[in-house]
């Protein structure tokens, strides 16, 4: 199974109502997206450095996420500063570097991490199974639940087969290298993966209909909202408002 280490835990976050903390989330998620105020992003990423605090996860941790985040951003450093039409504020040899492709990157870098901070600190402190649960209780749509499920579940599968199959070419003498060979063999494992994962869909899909299920998950533990929740919940939403209101 797919390791959730940053569901393990005691923290106020970590005890806080899923459905609280999905709301919250997708509060925040929508606010940061939107806004193009200074204030607000700083206040936002603040906020988001804040919850994160709140978990007592492992700081290496945290840092080894936003590095991988981090590293598809230094790209659009590398490109919009000198793609983005604008004022001149500087010239490196024949190509000038504009205020406003400085201003997007760095606003997209803010927003990034602000987002990826707030998933960490509200979403992952859950377990998926939770997460999903909470978002039936939401009335999200069955489909969209069922497919966020399944693909947490066959994730792992998927990619054992893909060992399986990568070891079987292995034994039989192949070396990836840079020729028609290699590729046609990549070709043929990632067909068969899909081949299989299709026929083992149809499997599970025939077990399922056998058990007597009729598109919908049950569970036996169901979620109780507790005072604290809501008092956590109404802090949170009310310091996202606040977020908004900034000049």
């Amino acid at each position: 199974m797919i390791k959730e280490k940053f569901s393990e835990g005691d923290s106020i976050l970590h005890s806080l109502d899923p459905r609280v903390k999905i709301i919250v989330a997708l509060l925040f998620s929508v606010m940061v997206a939107v806004s193009e105020k200074y204030t607000s992003l700083s206040g936002a990423l603040l906020f988001a450095i804040g919850t994160v605090a709140l978990t007592g996860l492992r700081t290496k941790e945290i840092i080894s996420r936003l590095f991988m985040v981090n590293s598809f951003i230094f790209l659009l450093w590398l490109m919009l500063p000198f793609t983005f039409p604008g004022k001149n504020i500087y010239t490196l040899g024949s190509l000038n570097i504009s205020q406003e492709g400085i201003r997007y990157a760095l606003l997209i870098t803010i927003k990034s991490n602000s987002i990826i901070l707030s998933g960490i600190a509200l979403l992952s402190t859950s377990s998926i199974f939770n997460l999903i649960h909470a978002l039936r209780h939401l009335y999200f749509p069955d489909k969209l639940t069922q497919l966020f499920f399944f693909t947490y579940r066959y994730a792992q599968t998927i990619h054992s087969e893909y060992i399986r199959l990568n070891n079987a070419i292995k034994i039989r003498g192949f070396k990836a290298q840079t020729n028609f060979h290699t590729y046609r063999t990549y070709a043929y494992l990632v067909g068969m993966m899909l081949v299989r994962s299709y026929d083992r869909s149809q499997r599970v899909y025939q077990a399922m209909l056998c058990r007597g299920f009729k598109g919908k998950f049950w569970t036996l533990n169901h979620f109780v909202f507790k005072k604290s929740d809501l008092v956590t919940g109404a802090i949170m939403i009310s310091g996202i408002i606040g977020l908004v209101l900034l000049p």
